[in-house]
């Protein structure tokens, strides 16, 4: 199946309360091996990038790699920018063929966010793509992005209106989890996702993935949490892997044979996610 857009992914996880995955990927390796698992089960899968990637390597380059991978197997795929607060960027990539973007203007006053949302929404719709909409900043610090602190948190009734008047596609509220590794266990504010989705039937973003367990995550992705975010497990994977393989095979120089071990270990752990968020099968 060809690129597809996140609006039409999340649609069907939304209506049939499933959750398709976005990982964070940072190069060739981690974009193949995501894809690949999807092929594997039989699962949509979401791409997704940070905006030191993006820098590093290119927005072009990066839908390039993409394209080419995605349309190689047989499910629905689409690529998305994560955590942008920089409108140049979000441009850049929406130019440069991108599906979908997370433009986070969650530091700016409300008024403000609402303005700059609505200005990126119609431009990301005049390219058929989508926009992730966020209005509290979670918590913790990933790719450089992100605080410590505990931001404020609006209203339902702001919560829907911003929805509503930004055209968003998709939502991410603060529900008390966050990004990196858990240093004590999270309080998840599921009534919070229930309230919102029933004001506001639109697709939830589960941020800060990494560390919940099975039963949390469904419980979520019950009430609405379509698209469920993976980052730093994908790291300690890659990160381990790469460290038990050399440990293993400490007089060996074969570049290629570390590689194939590195990404069968990232199809694994993005294959076990699937399965948990209820997705295997699901391509169409």
């Amino acid at each position: 199946m060809p690129v597809v857009s996140m609006q039409s992914i999340l649609a069907d996880a939304f209506a049939h309360r499933y959750g398709v995955a976005a990982f964070n990927v940072f190069n060739d390796l981690t974009l193949d091996a995501v894809l690949e698992a999807a092929a594997q089960t039989n699962s949509p899968v979401i791409v997704q990038v940070s905006v030191k990637t993006v820098k590093q390597i290119g927005a072009g380059l990066l839908q390039l790699m993409f394209a080419e991978l995605a349309n190689r197997r047989p499910i629905p795929a689409t690529l998305h920018l994560d955590h942008c607060p920089d409108f140049a960027v979000a441009q850049a990539c929406l130019e440069a063929g991108w599906n979908s973007v997370l433009f986070d203007a969650s530091n700016l006053s409300y008024d403000e966010n609402v303005r700059q949302t609505t200005e990126m929404v119609t431009l990301a719709h005049r390219y058929g793509a989508a926009v992730e909409g966020e209005l509290e900043p979670v918590k913790g610090v990933e790719d450089d992005h992100g605080s410590d602190e505990e931001g404020a948190i609006v209203t339902l009734e702001q919560a829907v209106q911003f929805m509503r008047l930004t055209g968003i596609d998709s939502f991410a509220p603060a529900i008390g989890t966050a990004h990196g590794v858990y240093t004590s266990a999270p309080t998840i504010n599921y009534a919070r996702v229930a309230e919102i989705v029933a004001a506001q039937p639109l697709p939830i973003v589960l941020h800060g993935g990494t560390g919940l367990s099975d039963t949390q995550f469904q419980q979520l992705i019950a009430l609405g949490c379509a698209k469920v975010n993976i980052s730093t497990a994908l790291k300690i994977t890659y990160a381990d892997s790469y460290r038990t393989y050399l440990s293993a095979h400490p007089s060996e120089y074969n570049p290629l044979k570390l590689l194939d071990a590195v990404r069968a270990d990232v199809v694994a752990m993005a294959k076990s996610y699937m399965q948990i968020f209820g997705s295997v099968g699901r391509a169409a």
